[in-house]
C-alpha cells in the first residue's frame, strides 16, 4: 500500500481584518491561531486553499 503525500502548513499571520472567505479557508485547513501547524494530505484542493491564503500561511518542511 502506497503512503499518501502530506504537507505541513503553518499559520504565520493573523486572520483579523480579512474577508469571511479567507477565515473560512483557514478553518477548512484546520488553522485559526498563529503558529498552529497542521499536516494535510497533498491534494489539488488543499493546494488551492493554501494559494488562497498564501499571505497568511507557509508550507513547512
Amino acid at each position: 500500500m502506497s503512503k499518501k503525500a502530506t504537507i505541513f502548513v503553518q499559520q504565520v499571520r493573523s486572520a483579523r481584518g480579512r474577508t469571511q472567505d479567507q477565515h473560512a479557508t483557514l478553518r477548512g485547513l484546520g488553522l485559526g491561531k498563529l503558529n498552529r501547524v497542521r499536516e494535510l494530505e497533498d491534494t489539488p484542493a488543499v493546494r488551492g486553499m493554501i494559494n488562497k491564503v498564501a499571505h497568511l500561511v507557509k508550507v513547512v518542511d
